[in-house]
């Protein structure tokens, strides 16, 4: 972010617009317009309006040490940044009036552009985990959404953030996890069966790509909060040219040549799951693998499988979480929670999946257009549109996309910090997902008053989508904004 050599805190700014998404990784900042100084009075106004009377530190203490809730502090070790100081706000003179003004707006923009020293508490779920895990489909847990579903919905959304950093910002695809209850067992490299002409810019991309891991839960402290040691297969989204190929293969195509129950699903997505490389087995090849040696390994425990990803990496979990359903007699509840997913199959294949067993929670941001593809005409929409009707059954031979599972429907739109034209790319962004998962309550509801996730790592993302009276110059050091990485502590759930 750049800095003129005026510093006023008062003075907002604009931030490169989408900076640093996985999703428009080269996009470059825009040159934009500075406004006019504001006064210390106006600014605090305009927090007022913006932030929903957040809860106080008092009030936050209360929520950290609640009876019902136990703080896994020796699993969540996290590096920790100084807390900011606000108080160059206000002058020693005029300070104690503008406090008196909003301070709880103060209080709160504090609490969000830096890592808290007290991350929310993980309750223990060990009795109720496989109703957390889908068991009954989430029922009664999304409208309004739980309070511990969410701080589990942000927990594997994480992990999906730590597979786009190792991506992009480490050569090695070392991964470093938020979260350190859990460590990596295996690296995972889907490979694209696409080949590109020789005269393409793009013919020298590596067919395999890295595109996420196997992880598992092995803090004893954590396991007893969970109920169960849990296993997570973590997916990133599309970022190379060959992986934005197969995206566009919409064809739908059988999983087994010789199936007699119909189920189909995308070209691409298939291709990308069971292509194998020059050197390396296929990403379903390796996962079976791993995860019948990880049964074995923990055979007699209480295990379950979490198959989590965002975008394409949405798109492969379901593919994933299907077969594993079937490759082996008394497998683990399989529940697969998703950031952003587009369509997988057809209506044969949905059935398959949520016969065998396999929850599916689909997050989705009711402005991402990546969520209503592939399909103009998705058969979901038809059913619904037909039902009862003659069309209908000359409709129903008409094979199309049907969505898989069930959804839990945000608007960025309704974020305090969003601005609400905010472009596709910010839509789909995955830290954008996580922000507003974090405010949700309910349908039709105002965003969460004491939503606790930092937004640094928003402002680095989308900067240009952000509000302006966030991106002030002081609100947040700017070296913070820069210097955010993924395995940074600064994501408070």
């Amino acid at each position: 972010m750049h800095v003129g050599s005026t510093f006023s805190p008062l003075q907002p700014i604009s931030a490169p617009r989408s900076n640093g998404s996985p999703l428009t990784p080269f996009l470059k900042p825009h040159a934009s317009k500075q406004s006019p100084q504001s006064t210390t009075k106006t600014h605090l106004s305009n927090l007022d309006k913006i932030l929903q009377k957040p809860i106080s530190p008092l009030e936050q203490t209360k929520q950290t040490t609640s009876p019902n809730s136990s703080s896994s502090s020796t699993s969540t070790k996290r590096k920790r940044a100084t807390p900011l100081n606000l108080s160059f706000f206000t002058s020693s003179s005029n300070q104690q009036q503008n406090e008196a003004m909003s301070p709880r707006s103060l209080t709160s923009l504090q609490f969000l552009m830096s890592d808290s020293a007290q991350p929310s508490p993980r309750a223990n779920i060990a009795k109720n985990w496989h109703q957390y895990h889908g068991s009954d489909n989430w029922a009664g847990l999304l409208d309004p959404l739980d309070s511990h579903l969410r701080r589990e919905i942000l927990g594997y959304g994480d992990l999906v953030q730590s597979a786009y950093h190792a991506y992009f910002s480490n050569p090695t695809h070392q991964v470093h996890l938020s979260d350190s209850s859990y460590y990596v067992t295996r690296s995972l490299f889907a490979t694209s069966s696409v080949q590109l002409p020789k005269w393409s810019p793009f013919a020298s991309t590596k067919q395999s790509s890295w595109i996420g891991y196997v992880a598992v839960c092995d803090n004893e402290q954590e396991i007893r909060r969970m109920g169960r040691r849990d296993i997570a297969i973590v997916l990133r989204g599309t970022a190379t040219s060959l992986e934005w190929a197969e995206n566009f293969r919409t064809s739908l195509v059988p999983t087994e040549p010789d199936q007699t129950n119909g189920a189909k699903v995308e070209c691409g997505f298939w291709s990308l799951y069971k292509s194998p490389g020059e050197t390396i087995a296929s990403l379903s090849t390796t996962i079976i693998s791993e995860i019948r040696h990880l049964l074995n390994k923990y055979k007699g425990e209480e295990l379950s499988i979490t198959v989590t990803g965002h975008s394409l990496g949405a798109a492969l979990s379901v593919l994933i979480a299907d077969e594993l359903s079937r490759c082996k007699s008394n497998m683990p509840p399989i529940a697969v929670f998703s950031f952003g997913g587009p369509r997988v199959g057809n209506r044969a294949f949905v059935d398959r999946v949520e016969t065998r067993g396999v929850k599916v929670l689909r997050v989705v941001n009711a402005h991402d257009m990546v969520t209503r593809v592939p399909g103009l005409m998705p058969k979901e929409q038809i059913e619904q549109l037909f039902r009862g009707s003659w069309p209908e059954r000359i409709l129903a031979k008409i094979d199309g996309y049907v969505h898989v599972g069930q959804e839990l429907r945000v608007d960025s739109r309704l974020s305090p910090v969003l601005r609400p034209d905010a472009d596709p790319a910010c839509c789909h962004d995955l830290e954008a997902y996580l922000h507003l998962v974090d405010g949700f309550i309910a349908k039709n509801c105002p965003f969460r008053a004491n939503a606790k996730r930092s937004l640094v790592r928003l402002l680095k993302q989308q900067g240009g989508n952000v509000k302006q009276i966030f991106m002030s110059k002081g609100a947040i050091p700017v070296d913070r904004v820069k210097n955010t990485s993924s395995d940074d502590s600064v994501l408070v759930r």
